[in-house]
């Protein structure tokens, strides 16, 4: 320090004003740059996520009712065998025309469908899915001749709930 000190005093007072001005923009420069820029950028950010927070808390509230009336579905019950539920299900939604093997597979069911309305064919897998707890694990679909109709292997197991 006082080798600083004996160099500043032999510098001529024009030298010693410059080097104090320089010494204050320095000082207020790291100040400025290294303390009050990061603290307003640590704010902003909070204040941004806080103001997003305070918007998912508010849409949690709107929707907590529908989020709880949905939440607690599980999948029917029937006591029917899968192959069963599958091809009872596919009946009921108007593919019994189209269903030319329902088997089993494992711990699953394997069902093939030529000729299938896709419309009917995606509404029917997606009660299997919802109301039942039948997960696809494997399909294969081919357009068939006619527009709007498919030809299909669907392999169906129970759903991981």
């Amino acid at each position: 320090m006082n080798k600083i000190k004996e160099w500043f005093g032999n510098l001529q007072s024009r030298e010693q004003r410059v080097v104090g001005i320089g010494a204050i923009a320095l000082c207020a420069l790291i100040l400025f740059g290294g303390i009050v820029l990061p603290l307003e950028s640590a704010v902003s950010t909070a204040v941004k996520t806080r103001d997003a927070r305070t918007a998912d808390l508010a849409w949690m509230r709107v929707n907590a009712p529908e989020v709880q009336a949905g939440g607690g579905t599980l999948a029917a019950d029937t006591g029917e065998a899968p192959v069963v539920l599958v091809d009872r299900v596919g009946r009921e939604a108007g593919l019994g025309s189209a269903m030319r093997g329902t088997q089993p597979s494992g711990t699953g069911v394997r069902v093939q469908l030529e000729a299938a309305p896709f419309d009917t064919m995606i509404t029917w897998l997606a009660a299997l899915d919802a109301r039942y707890g039948l997960a696809i694990e494997s399909i294969s679909v081919d357009r068939a001749a006619k527009p709007g109709v498919v030809n299909a292997n669907i392999t169906f197991a129970q759903a991981k709930r």
